[in-house]
């Protein structure tokens, strides 16, 4: 079942024909992806205080479908695809009413915070494999 993140585009969201800047996609699921590693119970500080341990983007494949405009109300969806050792692939798709504008494959990679490769903690495991995720 997919996370769900509402956000607004901002004037400063836009160029100058009033249309999302390309790159600002990549914000906007950030922050999405932010919201649905909180929505697990998951503190990202507290993580890397104890454990030593954060999360990178490794890549991302990033497909524009149609343009975001200013003003508009948007939905950003993430949704687990494959949680292994040490990586997690995400699908997050941005929605305006439902329909995909913005669509990307995101590899995150947890490491050590010395940039060593560090396995994914058993209890976010544990929380990745629970029926609401």
């Amino acid at each position: 079942m997919p996370h769900r993140f509402q956000t607004r585009v901002y004037y400063e969201d836009t160029d100058l024909a009033g249309i999302v800047y390309y790159a600002n996609y990549l914000k906007f699921i950030e922050r999405a992806r932010s919201e649905w590693v909180a929505s697990l119970g998951v503190d990202q500080m507290a993580l890397k205080a104890a454990e030593g341990i954060v999360f990178a983007v490794r890549r991302v494949e990033a497909d524009f479908l149609r343009p975001a405009k200013f003003g508009d109300d948007l939905v950003v969806e993430t949704t687990l695809q494959t949680a292994g050792g040490a990586r997690l692939v995400l699908e997050q798709v941005v929605q305006r009413g439902g329909e995909r504008l913005f669509v990307a494959i995101v590899t995150l990679v947890c490491l050590t915070e010395d940039g060593h490769a560090a396995r994914l903690p058993a209890g976010l495991r544990a929380r990745l494999a629970g029926p609401l995720h």
